[in-house]
C-alpha cells in the first residue's frame, strides 16, 4: 500500500476513489471499503482513500474543545492496508480548501489531479463548502464528466447505523464493549511507561503509569477497565484505572495506570499498547487505604473472569 500525503506526485493507474476521514475504520467503512475492492478489481484499477488532515472539524471549529479521534494516523493507516486498500492519500486541510465548493474539488482536484474514474461514496455522503455535495448532486457531475458512481447503503446492528460519533460517544461513558462491536476490533490506546510514586507497589498491586503519546487520541472516561496489554511482542492480562485516584489523591490531573497480571519486569520508557475489554466499574472514594486494597482484590477476581471469557 502506498501512502500520499499530497495529490503533486500521484500515480495512480485508474483510480477508484472513496472520500471521508475514516476514523476508527469501523464496520460501517469496511462495508464501503469492501464495495471499493470490489469495483476496483472489475474495472482493473487501483483503490483510493482520499482523506484529510487534520480533521476538518479541527480546522473549522479551532475555538470548541479539540475533537479526539478514534485513531492516530498511524493505526488509521494500518486498520487500511488491512482492508486491502491499495493507495491512501492525506490531503492537507485547511481553511482556504474548506471554501471551495463540490463542484470546484470534484473537477479541479478528483478529476483533474487524480485522474479519478470510478467514485464511491457511503449512503450519507456530503461534502464540499457547506456540505451541499451530495449523492444526487455527484451523480448529475458523474454523467457529465465520465465517471462513475457508487452509492454504499448503511451497515446497522440491531437497527442502529454505525458511525464514527457513535462510537465516540460510546468510549465517552465507557461503554467499551459497544464500541469494540462497532469497530470490530478492541478499542486501543498506546503509551509510554513513565515513572509514577509508586503506590500501587505498597498496595500489593504495581501499576504502570502511562503517558498518551497522541494528545488527540480519545481516552475514555473514568474507571476500572480489563484490559490486554501488548510489551515487547507478548500479550497480558491487566486491570487499568483512568482517573483521578480520589482515594490517595488530592491531585486533580487525570492518571492512566495499569496492573499488569504475572509480570514484574522494569519497563521505564517503553512504549505499551492496551486493548479495553469491559469497565468493570467508575472511580470511586473508598474510606481509607484497607478498603481501597480489598476493593482491587475483587476488581481483579472479576476482571479475570472476563479474560478468561
Amino acid at each position: 500500500m502506498k501512502v500520499f500525503r499530497d495529490i503533486k506526485n500521484c500515480k495512480i493507474n485508474n483510480p477508484v476513489v472513496t472520500l471521508g476521514s475514516f476514523d476508527g475504520v469501523h464496520l460501517g467503512h469496511l462495508k464501503v471499503l469492501d464495495r471499493l475492492n470490489q469495483i476496483t478489481k472489475e474495472v482493473g484499477g487501483e483503490s483510493v482513500i482520499f482523506t484529510f488532515y487534520p480533521h476538518p472539524r479541527q480546522v473549522l471549529y479551532p475555538n470548541e474543545p479539540q475533537m479526539k479521534l478514534l485513531n492516530t494516523m498511524e493505526e488509521k493507516i494500518s486498520l487500511l492496508e488491512k482492508a486491502g486498500v491499495d493507495n491512501i492519500i492525506f490531503y492537507p486541510f485547511t481553511k482556504e480548501f474548506a471554501n471551495l465548493s463540490y463542484e470546484e474539488f470534484v473537477k479541479d482536484i478528483l478529476i483533474g489531479e487524480l485522474g479519478m474514474k470510478h467514485l464511491v461514496v457511503g449512503y450519507d455522503h456530503h461534502f464540499g463548502k457547506d456540505r451541499e455535495g451530495d449523492f444526487d448532486s455527484l451523480n448529475e457531475m458523474a454523467k457529465k464528466n465520465n465517471f462513475t458512481i457508487v452509492k454504499e447503503s448503511a451497515f446497522d446492528i440491531n437497527h442502529i447505523n454505525i458511525s464514527s460519533t457513535k462510537i465516540r460517544n460510546a468510549l465517552k461513558i465507557g461503554d467499551v464493549k459497544t464500541a469494540s462491536i462497532y469497530l470490530n476490533y478492541n478499542y486501543t490506546i498506546e503509551g509510554k511507561v513513565v515513572e509514577g510514586c509508586q503506590l500501587g507497589r505498597t498496595l500489593g498491586f504495581p501499576t504502570a503509569n502511562l503517558e498518551i503519546l497522541n494528545d488527540n487520541k480519545l481516552i475514555p472516561t473514568t474507571g476500572v477497565y480489563a484490559v490486554y496489554i501488548d510489551i515487547e511482542g507478548k500479550r497480558y492480562k491487566g486491570m487499568l484505572n483512568i482517573g483521578l485516584r480520589p482515594t490517595v489523591s488530592k491531585n486533580s490531573s487525570l492518571s492512566i495506570e495499569v496492573n499488569i497480571f504475572d509480570f514484574n519486569k522494569e519497563i521505564y520508557g517503553e512504549t505499551v499498547r492496551l486493548y479495553f475489554v469491559e469497565r468493570i466499574r467508575g472511580e470511586r472514594k473508598f474510606e481509607n487505604i484497607e478498603e481501597l486494597k480489598n476493593h482491587l482484590s475483587i476488581d481483579k477476581r472479576r476482571i479475570l473472569k472476563i479474560l478468561e471469557e
